[in-house]
């Protein structure tokens, strides 16, 4: 089996002076399989997660190393002041941390999650990507970016995961 360097196969993420120190590190293609078998599959299992489905939060791209979530926004996901409640960001971009871990190790657990709130929402719809930061034999970690479709940077989550 053909191994890759670690930068083939997780991107290029690494600065030059950095990615010089490292010599031999090396993944097998099997280290990097996905647990779904596509988009359908992971759809299936987390049908299982009621609170963030019955939200309307919906599974609409994934891959080995990144998810999209999406969320209609209606007046049920609001306040009292009007304004998208934090807990509805957060389930986005908590389902899209769940969805993106599990498809890389299953089972994963969240052992933190950061959230940034950092604007305001003003569109109808929002949406999480997940970027694998890094992933070892007990534990990886994931950003999600949530933004609107209005293209406006809503919140940044950082989660760690704990592979059981």
């Amino acid at each position: 089996m053909e191994q890759k360097p670690y930068n083939e196969a997780f991107g290029d993420g690494f600065s030059a002076d950095y990615e010089s120190t490292i010599i031999s590190i090396s993944l097998r293609e099997d280290e990097i399989m996905s647990t779904f078998a596509d988009l359908q599959d992971a759809r299936a299992y987390f049908a299982g997660d009621l609170f963030a489905i019955e939200n309307g939060v919906q599974i609409e791209e994934l891959t080995s190393d990144s998810c999209l979530c999406s969320l209609n926004l209606t007046d049920h996901h609001r306040n009292a002041m009007g304004a998208v409640m934090g807990g509805v960001i957060f389930t986005l971009a908590d389902l899209a941390f769940a969805v993106s871990a599990n498809n890389d190790h299953h089972p994963t657990v969240s052992m933190t999650s950061t959230v940034h709130f950092l604007s305001p929402v003003r569109g109808k719809q929002l949406y999480a990507r997940t970027r694998r930061v890094k992933t070892g034999r007990n534990s990886a970690v994931w950003e999600v970016e949530i933004r609107d479709e209005l293209g406006t940077n809503i919140a940044l989550l950082t989660g760690t995961g704990f592979k059981l």
